[in-house]
Order: structure tokens, then sequence, then C-alpha cells
């Protein structure tokens, strides 16, 4: 059996990125290894073992262009409404609240906020699949 442990995005920026993902989501660095032309960073919390690599490549000055293929990260929260203040508090920006139902019954309960790089990360109250 397979096990998911984590997913990787390129970073312009690292001490940036470390202190979006901490303070949105309590991730701290769980492992940092320096190369000669890059340096990766792994980010935890307690919550879980699947960890969020940042890759910062050395001498890089232009953002990454996303592309068309990159959906979103996602995360899970007991307290949505508490978390979209907070962020907004820490002006983060989130965008609205969203109800999302499937044949009338709540399937999700979301908003969206960007991290540093522009990447898409999706917040979720706990609920039915997403724990």
């Amino acid at each position: 059996m397979a096990k998911a442990i984590h997913t990787m995005i390129r970073v312009l920026n690292e001490s940036q990125s470390i202190d979006f993902y901490s303070k949105a989501f309590g991730l701290s660095i769980a492992d940092r290894i320096d190369f000669q032309t890059f340096t990766l960073v792994y980010l935890r919390n307690a919550e879980a073992d699947f960890e969020v690599e940042l890759t910062i490549n050395k001498g890089r000055e232009e953002p990454y262009i996303l592309g068309t293929g990159y959906g979103h990260l996602a995360f899970a929260v007991d307290d949505l409404e508490a978390e979209h203040k907070r962020m907004s508090e820490l002006g983060f920006s989130p965008r609205d609240i969203v109800d999302f139902k499937h044949d009338g019954a709540l399937l999700a309960r979301f908003f969206f906020i960007d991290d540093p790089d522009g990447y898409k990360i999706e917040v979720l109250q706990r609920h039915g699949r997403y724990r």
C-alpha cells in the first residue's frame, strides 16, 4: 500500500514562504537540506506526517509561472469561520466562504487563499471526506 508523504512547490523567497505557511497553517521546518544550486525545506505540523516540500533554486530572481496544470493544496480546519477571520487579520486576503453542494447535500465548505508565490490553497471545514 502506498502512502502520500509530501507535495513539492518551487518558491522564490524561502523566508517569506516559511513565514506564510507557519502563520497560515502552523507548519514548521521538519528538515532543511542545502545543496550547491538549490535548497529543500520540508514543512509539517503535529496534525499529520504529510509535508509541504519547498524547493528554492539559488540565484532565481523571476517568479515561477504556475501554468494551467496546477490545481491547489488543501488543508482541513475545525472552525472555518475563525480561520477565515484569522487569515484576514494576517492580511492573506481569503476569498469568500463557499458552501459546495451535490444533489442538495453539503459536500464541502471552503475558501481559497494564495501563498506568496501565487499557489492556490483551499481551506476546508472538517466535514465528510475532508478530515
